[in-house]
């Protein structure tokens, strides 16, 4: 049987790995100063002010909602389609959390159903304390009309930007902060650079930034002027919120400092890799995901929209030849632990039909052009039978 090819993985070279040895023989593994020239660096990337490091994009995503003051009795929003961390943050802080559908043919939230729903709501008055926009797959949702729609009624927005560092929208990077209160990225390694696991939240507002960098400490500070007590002793701390452990660790700060250097690089190897589907498949009637004119994807994902229910067949044909795809992702309210009921599951038209045919390709930089060809080939063989 040929090699296997995944659907995504890392791309590490002796940059990386010297990177991480040097911080593994300097003074500092954690708290030092790896982190801080991380998280400057990522916020100069995309144009944010501040940029505040963490564990992972769920750890991420849990601090903008705390921060945000999402609380008991709130209710949070999210996309139907999107990694269960979306919502799962909102239910860390104590609040609900509701689904708005999607746009089928981009996969990310439809702006008819989120003004419907805000509708709804407003004369309910049960408008949500927040939203968590999710970029899929890597392509910015329009995020001038959903700040349009939102902001008035005092909602906060969070971008969920884990499958879009380096994307843009409208000229600028997704993270400048332009119209969310904050931004949150992810460096798994399937992700656009990677530190094995960490996590990164942008912001424009400095009040929010500190929050979060309590939240992510304990809730603990030693700055002089937030202490409760001033003029104590340099050893002195204080906690004054409660906190978590959501540190990055230097030695995972070094890797992807190392890897943020060619993020540019690795973009552009996607976009070459999305273009060759396109092109092979757009003969063929079968649909990539539209992608957003007013910004540039960074194509974390390949999504492929499989006709006539035939999906679960490609996908399973595709195994049987050593091509791994995958799903993203299958609508959270199906989770058992988020499941609503049938006649609830029935109005997310875009959703459903979404779930029914999306199949994610291999899309990572050191895909070979023999690797690409042979998924095109053999996903049109399938089809084609």
């Amino acid at each position: 049987m040929s090699s296997p090819i995944h659907y995504g993985k890392q791309q590490i070279d002796q940059d990386d790995v010297k990177a991480v040895v040097d911080t593994l023989n300097s003074a500092f593994l954690t708290q030092g100063p790896q982190v801080a020239q991380f998280e400057q660096a990522l916020a100069t990337y995309v144009g944010s002010a501040h940029a505040i490091a963490c564990s992972n994009g769920t750890a991420a995503l849990h601090l903008a909602c705390l921060a945000l003051g999402v609380g008991q009795g709130d209710t949070v929003w999210t996309s139907a389609i999107s990694f269960v961390a979306s919502a799962n943050c909102a239910l860390y802080c104590g609040a609900n959390v509701s689904f708005i559908d999607i746009d089928t043919n981009t996969g990310n939230i439809s702006l008819g159903a989120l003004a419907n729903k805000l509708q709804r709501a407003h004369k309910t008055n049960s408008l949500p304390k927040a939203i968590v926009v999710v970029h899929i797959a890597g392509n910015s949702c329009d995020m001038q009309a959903i700040h349009k729609l939102c902001k008035p009624l005092g909602i906060k927005l969070i971008e969920d930007a884990c499958h879009a560092l380096g994307a843009s929208y409208q000229g600028a990077k997704i993270g400048s902060g332009k119209y969310s209160d904050c931004c949150v990225f992810s460096f798994h390694p399937v992700k656009s650079i990677t530190s094995a696991e960490g996590g990164m939240i942008t912001t424009n507002d400095a009040n929010l930034a500190k929050r979060l960098k309590q939240l992510a400490s304990h809730g603990i500070t030693k700055e002089s002027q937030d202490l409760q007590q001033p003029g104590q002793p340099q050893w002195y701390y204080e906690q004054q919120i409660l906190g978590y452990n959501y540190r990055l660790s230097d030695l995972q700060a070094a890797l992807g400092l190392s890897q943020l250097a060619k993020l540019d690089t690795f973009i552009e190897r996607r976009q070459q890799i999305f273009n060759i589907y396109q092109e092979a498949f757009s003969a063929q009637n079968l649909s990539l995901l539209e992608q957003n004119k007013e910004g540039e994807s960074a194509h974390h994902l390949v999504v492929v929209l499989i006709p006539n229910n035939q999906r679960d067949i490609v996908y399973q044909q595709l195994a049987d030849k050593n091509i791994h795809c995958q799903l993203h992702y299958i609508p959270i309210y199906r989770q058992p632990y988020h499941r609503i009921s049938n006649a609830e599951i029935e109005k997310f038209t875009g959703a459903e039909q979404y779930f029914k045919s999306a199949l994610s390709l291999p899309v990572y930089p050191d895909l070979s052009h023999q690797q690409q060809q042979r998924v095109i080939n053999s996903l049109l063989e399938i089809i084609n039978e």
